[in-house]
C-alpha cells in the first residue's frame, strides 16, 4: 500500500476511536432518563415455616433476606425502611394517647431478648423508655406467669416485629407480651384470654392457619371478648381464608404496598401487597355488618395497612441474628395486625368494640385502596382491589383514628 493510503488509514481509524470515546463518554455524563418511583424488590421468605396441620398456626411475617438466604442484617435501621414517623404520617395518627392503654400482642414460644432488643427500637427513634421497671413493659407465659415457652428463632422475630409496630404506632400505649406454650390454636386461644384477663384494651394476633369445622366453637371461647379490639393477620399467601381472621370476633387486617409520592396531598399512595390474604370462610355465618355479594359467609380483609417488604419496615431483632446487626426489614400482615390494634388503642373507643363491625359505619376514615391485586377469583373484588370493600385491603387503611 502506498504511504499516502497508509496516512489516511491511519487517521481513518484515529477519528473513529476519537469518536467512540466522547460518544462513550457523552453517555456516562448524560443524566439517566427519568422514571416513576417503584418500591425496589428485595429477597425476602416467610419467617415461620407455613404448617398445613389442622389446629395449628404460623406467624404471618416476611424478612427481607440477603444472596445467602439469611435474614438481611444491618448495624442500623436499612435506607427506605419505615419506621413510627413515616408510619405516623402515611396513616394521620396522633402522637399522644390518653390513659396508657395496654395493648398485647400474642405470639407462640419465647423470644429471650424481646424487651432488651424493644429498648433499643425505641431508643433509635427516640421514644420513651418501655421496660419492666416503669410499668409499660410485661412479658408472661399463656397462664399469666413466668414459665416461658422454648424460645424460637422465628416467633422471635415476630415476636419483636409486633412489639415495634406497637411501639411505632402507639409510644404511649403499655404492651403486654404473652407467649403461649405452642403454635396449636388452643394454646394461643388461651394466651389471648390471658391478655384479656390481664386489662388488654385491644389484642393483636399475627398468626393464622388453616380453616376448620370447629372454629365457630374457638370463636366463643377465645374471641368473643365485648369491649375488647381484637386484630388478626389476613395472611401472606393470596386468596384463601385463615382462621383466626375469619371470625367475626376479629378485625381481619389486609395487606398493602405503601410509597411515598408528590402526587397527592395525603404524600402516599397505596395500592393492594401481591401476597395479602383474602377470601371467603367456609364456616363462619355471614355477619349482618358485611353487604358483599360474592361470598355468602364471612369474607376477609375488614381493613388493611402496609405489607409488602419491598416497603418494608424497619425492626430490631437480635435472637438469632449473629454478629450482622439486629436491624432487619419486614413485610407480611403480621405488620398490620399490630399496628390497626395500635390505632385501636390511640382512638380510645375500645369499650364499644364487640366484633369487627365498627370500620363499616365508619368508611370515610380510611384511605380506599383501589388498585393492586393478590391473584384471580371467581368474584374479582376478592382478590382484587377497587373502589369501596374488596377482600385484599377490605375497606381500606387508617385515615386517622376515626374508623376504630
Amino acid at each position: 500500500m502506498a504511504p499516502r493510503a497508509w496516512r489516511s488509514l491511519v487517521v481513518l481509524v484515529v477519528a473513529c476511536v476519537v469518536a467512540a470515546l466522547c460518544s462513550s463518554a457523552a453517555a456516562w455524563a448524560a443524566p439517566a432518563p427519568s422514571s416513576p418511583a417503584v418500591a425496589k424488590p428485595h429477597p425476602h421468605k416467610k419467617v415461620c415455616p407455613v404448617t398445613p396441620e389442622p389446629g395449628a398456626a404460623w406467624c404471618k411475617s416476611e424478612v427481607v433476606t440477603d444472596a445467602s438466604g439469611a435474614p438481611a442484617a444491618s448495624s442500623g435501621p436499612a435506607a427506605g425502611s419505615y419506621g413510627p414517623a413515616d408510619l405516623h404520617s402515611a396513616y394521620g395518627l396522633p402522637a399522644t394517647v390518653a390513659g396508657a392503654p395496654t395493648v398485647a400482642i400474642v405470639d407462640a414460644y419465647d423470644d429471650p431478648r424481646a424487651e432488651a432488643d424493644l429498648g433499643v427500637y425505641r431508643a433509635q427513634y427516640g421514644l420513651p423508655a418501655c421496660t419492666t421497671a416503669n410499668g409499660c413493659f410485661r412479658k408472661v407465659d399463656q397462664n399469666g406467669g413466668t414459665r416461658y415457652p422454648a424460645a424460637d428463632v422465628g416467633w422471635a422475630e415476630e415476636i419483636s416485629l409486633d412489639l415495634d409496630m406497637v411501639s411505632a404506632t402507639c409510644p404511649g400505649c403499655r404492651i403486654l407480651l404473652v407467649e403461649a406454650r405452642s403454635a396449636n390454636f388452643s394454646d394461643l386461644g388461651t394466651g389471648v384470654n390471658r391478655a384479656v384477663a390481664l386489662g388488654a384494651k385491644a389484642v393483636s394476633n399475627s398468626y393464622g392457619g388453616s380453616e376448620f369445622s370447629t372454629e365457630t366453637s374457638a370463636d366463643r371461647q377465645f374471641f368473643n371478648h365485648p369491649g375488647v379490639a381484637i386484630t388478626a393477620s389476613a395472611g401472606d399467601s393470596g386468596y384463601g381464608a385463615q382462621y383466626p381472621a375469619s371470625s367475626p370476633f376479629v378485625t381481619a387486617v389486609g395487606g398493602t404496598s405503601l410509597t411515598r409520592t408528590t402526587a397527592n396531598a395525603r404524600g402516599w399512595t397505596e395500592t393492594a401487597w401481591s401476597g395479602s390474604g383474602s377470601g371467603c370462610s367456609a364456616y363462619e355465618a355471614k355477619p349482618t355488618w358485611q353487604t358483599d355479594p360474592g361470598c355468602a359467609k364471612r369474607t376477609e380483609a375488614d381493613v388493611s395497612a402496609v405489607a409488602d417488604p419491598n416497603t418494608g419496615v424497619s425492626v430490631y431483632d437480635s435472637y438469632g441474628t449473629g454478629t450482622g446487626g439486629g436491624w432487619l426489614v419486614f413485610g407480611g400482615t403480621s405488620a398490620g395486625a399490630p399496628l390497626i390494634a395500635g390505632v385501636y388503642a390511640l382512638a380510645g373507643n375500645t369499650s364499644a368494640i364487640s366484633n369487627g363491625s365498627y370500620p363499616y359505619a365508619h368508611r370515610t376514615a380510611l384511605n380506599d385502596v383501589t388498585s393492586g391485586s393478590n391473584g384471580t377469583c371467581p368474584q374479582v373484588y376478592l382478590c382484587t382491589a377497587g373502589p369501596g370493600y374488596d377482600g385484599p385491603t377490605g375497606l381500606g387503611t387508617p385515615k386517622g383514628t376515626g374508623a376504630f
